[in-house]
């Protein structure tokens, strides 16, 4: 019974953290990512090799565009 009290207050900290939204979102273009970058060769590269190209070609990018995002949204 605690347990499942202490599981709850677990779930709900993160579905409220800032931070994990964003460990959401960008997982989420990981996985985008690893679908094209699947389609073009025709097979399935993996989440390790989409995850490492993503953050080595796109990921300074993204997040830039993020910060940007979130700055006008405070204006």
């Amino acid at each position: 019974m605690e347990e499942n009290k202490e599981m709850e207050c677990i779930s709900t900290l993160l579905k409220n953290s800032t931070l994990y939204q964003e460990f959401l979102l960008e997982r989420e273009e990981i996985l985008k990512h690893k679908w094209i970058e699947s389609e073009k060769k025709g097979y399935d590269i993996g989440f390790e090799k989409a995850l490492l190209d993503w953050v080595i070609n796109h990921r300074s990018k993204w997040l830039a565009s993020r910060r940007k995002s979130i700055d006008q949204s405070k204006s």
